[in-house]
């Protein structure tokens, strides 16, 4: 009966420890999209199953080093345990559903940010190519032709990557930069592509990592929030420069980005 109380005791600490532990102690950069606060849910939730698991299984390992050591004197072998129906069944079922847990939660933390979206491929490919052809073929006169709509209050950006950088286009502005530009709280929608090898867009702060890849075109849409300057690192192996494919997204104030806009714009230089 002792045992039994103080396992229970030891359970309940562990849990409530863990729980503690994994909503109090962050381990993530700042937050600065409206995408990230989605994903620490998730981060958190397995955060505590982890350490719920493994400050459990250690403590349990320690114990058992201690309890069950051979004694002084203690010659012969220990009892012939072979089997216990009940523990086996408990150590099956248990991992088993916090899998299926985490499966499904993950599965809906997922489609919550956008991922079960379908890309639009084929829709893309015809004017991606043309913007392609603009950039690396010299910018002209003109507007990229829209195949598509997009909404009034979404800024469409295009990035090209290639060993070892990324290029920002802006269609409205004809702007062509090696730093993305963003005002905060206005949905970007970027549509990506290769052109070259395999590369992946990532900024930690906003929580997104997407692909970016030769002959077909990627979305990635995301809404920032906090203004700042934050590191875009591909996170794909790229090539023997693949660590220095770095540049920054500036995140600033609708009213800083319009200065920026105004001062690059293709039209103002003109007309300057």
């Amino acid at each position: 009966m002792r045992s039994a109380i103080l396992a229970s005791l030891a359970c309940a600490s562990l849990l409530i420890g863990g729980v503690w532990i994994g909503q109090n102690v962050n381990l993530l950069p700042t937050d600065a999209s409206i995408n990230a606060p989605v994903y620490d849910e998730l981060f958190k939730v397995l955060f505590t199953i982890g350490t719920i698991l493994f400050v459990g299984m250690a403590g349990l390992v320690v114990y058992s080093l201690i309890q069950f050591r051979r004694k002084p004197g203690e010659l012969g072998d220990g009892l012939p345990i072979e089997g216990n129906l009940s523990l086996e069944i408990f150590w099956t079922a248990v991992p088993a559903i916090v899998v299926l847990f985490v499966g499904i939660y993950s599965y809906d933390i997922y489609d919550r940010m956008g991922g079960m979206q379908p890309l639009h491929h084929e829709m893309h490919r015809h004017e991606t190519s043309n913007v392609q052809e603009r950039i690396w073929g010299g910018i002209g006169s003109g507007t990229v032709e829209r195949t598509e709509e997009i909404q009034t209050d979404t800024l469409p950006i295009e990035v090209i990557a290639q060993q070892f950088a990324f290029l920002f286009h802006y269609p409205k502005g004809d702007i062509l930069s090696g730093e993305l530009h963003v005002p905060t709280n206005q949905p970007v929608s970027m549509r990506m592509e290769s052109k070259d090898v395999i590369h992946a867009f990532w900024v930690p702060e906003f929580r997104l990592k997407q692909d970016v890849i030769p002959g077909q075109p990627t979305i990635l849409n995301f809404t920032p929030t906090k203004p700042g300057r934050y590191p875009i690192i591909c996170a794909e192996l790229c090539g023997p420069y693949h660590g220095g494919m770095r540049s920054s997204v500036v995140v600033e104030s609708a009213e800083d980005y319009q200065d920026w806009f105004k001062k690059n714009s293709k039209d103002t230089i003109l007309d300057s």
